[in-house]
């Protein structure tokens, strides 16, 4: 997969979207992707903790 905004998209709602709980509607992924970019350092979301990744997804959830 190359890193790109786009492929870092995809892989925010695959997380979101695996456990079959939620969906892409239910959170702000442009948010969620804009914060896991400036945490990583780049489109490559895979290097970080699985914690720290959903701490970020709560920030972002619709209510």
């Amino acid at each position: 997969m190359s890193d790109s905004q786009d492929s870092a998209t995809a892989y925010v709602i695959e997380v979101l979207e695996a456990k079959g709980t939620a969906t892409r509607d239910d959170f702000d992924v442009e948010g969620i992707v804009a914060e896991s970019h400036a945490v990583a350092n780049s489109w490559n979301f895979r290097s970080i903790e699985d914690t720290t990744f959903w701490q970020i997804a709560a920030r972002f959830l619709k209510l």
